[in-house]
């Protein structure tokens, strides 16, 4: 039983969230005696034997803790809370509902640099242009073109540091040159004290016009205002949802407010800052991981001070400060990448759009590929639904073909057809796509010689392959078999699993068509810093190539020269273990199929499968992804799975896979009694070793949660939470909980 309050300390105490396991908040006693300190402040205190940063929440007169139990905090960092009063709402709403520690959750949303003790706001050196400089002067600089446009550039900033004048792209050389001239001078700037960002008064005059759909996409924006509402624009690849997320944002732009925009990948952000700053005269910053922490914390400080109008970024640029906020954007809503996987697993694309409820301003969510998520929500009303049937421009939809592999003789993963089309359009001087899904990690079976799948009879799922022990398993209902030695079906030897690899692919590609260059860009060949953009560079010369590569090519981007599209393998998508597995194959397929034939060049589209017959791949490729999703909704509903049920998934791991199943089986035991005890309708299943069992050395096992209401399951989890915290853990095993899990694999 915790000490009663009459026991405890009474007095001035602060409570502080520390970036920790332990989902509590901790009390600490000021520096000095009645000291005042903002909440949201940055504050460094004595936890166990580290000095760590933690954040202020409130303050209390009184401690359950006697006084010789409390520390003081060791030192206030700042003199205001870092998080501005709405986002700092939102971030607490996030720890409640992903049940994640609010001292870590506060933790991730920080730069890197702020969870160490640097200020907030120190002095730094900037380059400012001479005022007094006359024309005859500028004019000196017409053979210096580089370095007349990086005067230009702090002109236009009013000032910029170092690491700003290398992001935009200019070298220390052209900088200490001008210096020499006298055109610019070093000063100090305090971070603090960055001005607003003019309102837009002009943008470039390259807007286009914008086709009929386009224009009633627009004004159903723009009469709603500044206000709260979620937009979900569902658009044909290329039919020109940029352009209307730019004119929307110059209405945002003009009124000084601040733009945020999401891509999923680090590889689209230098093509959207390119396109938008073309457009707008405006100060843009953006944030992602391969950015330096200095270059990410100068980003940060300069979004938080208003002083950007424009902010592009990776997932965690959700929890960007910004004073001024007055639309978020949120593009390829679809994504995974949205949803981050590790510590702090919150989606992003959800999240926004609570940010945006919470600071009451309009959020879009843009994709050719809908979620089936947001298109139940659009389909509920609580997404306003706008469609884009048509390219932009006149482009000509790509003529799809599927080949049919399940009689052929393939050579490494190619039937001559596909090898005849590829050696077609690169003999006529353009480029081809080569791609092949890699998405899971658990092998399908099935037969070569009839086709069929080994599914599980009880789920809409198909069952995973695993090799200790050999088996069939079901990562839905847990039934697990034994692996057959002859199909259940035809009764022959022709078992195989689905999958390929890009590298082997890459091999057989270089030595059939040696005389063109292959370019593989997966996550393996992209690793070291701009690689991507070299590589995507290379590509937008147009000169005949091919492109091989994963989901990264499937991501907005727009290679002109690109005429074939070639899917080597849909089944591996077609039949996943994971219940989304078409989902994400529909989403992959139309993605994948929109890099061709996006300028004036006509396009194609090769799919190989050996499942040319399969309901979900006809009514992709004859109809539309509209049709198939809304055949894969009525299929969740009838299964009772998302998004008309909520599931949440819980993860251990140990040395042992029976220390990890172990684990979950006493926590499942609380569970049980926790739902007998409610009466709630939440279902579980497992717990059952992970389809990947062994990673980095550590085994894995699960235990899966399911709710037809979300609040049933929020009331659940807030008690399980509490009472398997209370689970005392040997030094080897770990847990973690992912709420609206995107992947069950």
């Amino acid at each position: 039983m915790p000490a009663s309050i009459s026991s405890g300390y009474r007095g001035l105490v602060y409570k502080v969230a520390v970036p920790s396991p332990l989902r509590r908040v901790f009390d600490y006693l000021p520096p000095e005696p009645n000291q005042s300190i903002a909440t949201g402040t940055r504050v460094q205190v004595q936890f166990g034997r580290r000095k760590v940063v933690a954040y202020v929440l409130d303050k209390a007169s009184n401690s359950e803790l006697e006084l010789h139990k409390l520390k003081p905090i060791y030192a206030v960092l700042d003199s205001e809370a870092i998080f501005p009063t709405k986002l700092f709402s939102l971030l607490q709403w996030c720890a409640k509902y992903y049940h994640h520690p609010l001292g870590e959750v506060l933790s991730a949303a920080s730069p890197g640099k702020l969870r160490s003790s640097i200020p907030l706001y120190p002095q730094e050196i900037v380059y400012r242009a001479n005022s007094n400089i006359d024309q005859s002067e500028l004019n000196s600089l017409s053979r210096a073109p580089r370095q007349r446009a990086l005067l230009k550039f702090i002109k236009k900033n009013s000032s910029a540091s170092r690491d700003e004048i290398e992001l935009a792209g200019f070298s220390a050389a052209i900088v200490k040159s001008l210096e020499e001239k006298k055109f610019v001078e070093r000063a100090e700037r305090n971070l603090n004290s960055l001005e607003l960002f003019s309102p837009l008064n002009s943008v470039n005059p390259s807007s286009l016009e914008l086709n009929s759909q386009q224009q009633q996409a627009f004004d159903a924006i723009k009469l709603n205002g500044d206000k709260f509402n979620c937009f979900l624009i569902d658009g044909v690849t290329g039919s020109g949802k940029t352009e209307i997320y730019m004119q929307v944002m110059q209405q945002h732009l003009s009124e000084g407010r601040q733009c945020l925009v999401l891509v999923p990948e680090i590889g689209l952000t230098p093509q959207t800052v390119n396109r938008f700053s073309k457009r707008f005269d405006c100060p843009i910053a953006v944030l992602h991981s391969n950015l330096t922490d200095n270059e990410r914390l100068d980003a940060w400080r300069r979004a938080r001070a208003g002083s950007v109008a424009i902010i592009i970024g990776t997932r965690s640029a959700i929890f960007t400060p910004l004073p001024n906020l007055g639309l978020i954007i949120v593009d390829e809503e679809h994504d995974g990448s949205f949803k981050q996987q590790d510590g702090f697993k919150y989606s992003a694309r959800d999240v926004a759009v609570m940010r945006g409820r919470e600071e009451n301003v309009p959020i879009i969510l843009g994709s050719a590929t809908p979620s089936l998520e947001s298109l139940q929500n659009a389909e509920s009303k609580k997404f306003s639904y706008l469609t884009l049937s048509e390219r932009a421009g006149g482009a000509i939809k790509s003529k799809t073909t599927i080949v049919d592999t399940s009689n052929e003789i393939l050579d490494s993963g190619f039937s001559e057809k596909l090898l005849f089309k590829i050696d077609q359009h690169l003999t006529v001087g353009n480029q081809v796509l080569v791609f092949i899904n890699r998405r899971g990690f658990a092998p399908i079976l099935s037969c070569t010689n009839c086709g069929w799948i080994a599914e599980c009879e009880d789920c809409v799922s198909q069952m995973s392959v695993h090799a200790k022990p050999p088996s069939l398993r079901c990562h839905h209902c847990g039934i697990a078999k034994q692996l057959p030695i002859l199909c259940p079906t035809c009764h022959e030897e022709g078992l195989t699993t689905i999958g390929a690899g890009t590298q082997r692919l890459e091999n057989f590609l270089e030595q059939r068509f040696s005389t063109f260059p292959v370019i593989r860009i997966d996550r393996d060949s992209t690793r070291s810093k701009n690689k991507l953009t070299s590589m995507l560079n290379q590509i937008q010369i147009g000169k005949p190539c091919i492109l091989l590569g994963t989901q990264i090519l499937t991501k907005g981007h727009h290679f002109p020269a690109i005429t074939l599209v070639a899917i080597v393998d849909a089944d591996a998508g077609l039949f996943s273990p994971d219940f989304r597995g078409q989902e994400f194959m529909a989403q992959t397929v139309v993605q994948v199929s929109g890099r061709a034939g996006r300028a004036k060049k006509s396009g194609e589209v090769v799919i190989q499968t050996r499942h040319s017959t399969h309901k979900a791949l006809i009514q992709l490729t004859q109809k539309n992804y509209k049709e198939l999703a809304m055949y894969l909704l009525e299929e969740r509903k009838a299964a009772s799975m998302p998004p008309f049920a909520q599931l949440v998934l819980l993860k251990a791991e140990g040395n042992t896979l029976n220390e990890s199943i172990n684990l979950l089986q006493r926590m499942n035991k609380v569970s049980i009694k926790l739902i007998r005890e409610s009466n709630s309708n939440i279902r579980t299943v497992g717990p059952v070793p992970a389809p990947m069992e062994k990673k980095a050395g550590r085994y894995r096992a699960q235990l899966l949660f399911k709710a037809e209401n979300k609040n049933t399951m929020q009331q659940f989890l807030t008690q399980f939470v509490y009472q398997i915290d209370q689970i005392k853990l040997s030094r080897n095993l770990r847990w973690s909980l992912d709420v609206d899990p995107r992947e069950m694999i």
